[in-house]
């Protein structure tokens, strides 16, 4: 399937360039803050986390770990081929 092909707009004069110009580089700016905003969020510091709520992290990372070792052996024996790519051959 191909993508659908959006029109590209037509520029007649250099005031028609600059006015695109100026509505991307809005819109660069929006998407940067909104950005630097999701991204700032995921590494807050939780001042009043207690000792429940540690422990749960504790578990979830380490679920999280053992879930990433277990897909990594699963791909190493599926595709083992790509993985003996990157290693470099003795002799």
């Amino acid at each position: 399937m191909q993508p659908a092909k959006t029109p590209q707009p037509t520029y007649h004069t250099l005031e028609d360039i600059r006015r695109r110009k100026d509505e991307l580089l809005d819109q660069l700016q929006t998407d940067k803050k909104e950005f630097y905003t999701l991204w700032s969020s995921l590494f807050v510091k939780r001042e009043n986390a207690s000792r429940g709520d540690y422990i749960a992290s504790m578990v979830t990372n380490s679920v999280t770990i053992i879930d990433l070792f277990l897909l990594y052996r699963k791909l190493k024996k599926t595709y083992g081929g790509v993985f003996s790519l990157f290693r470099r051959k003795k002799g």
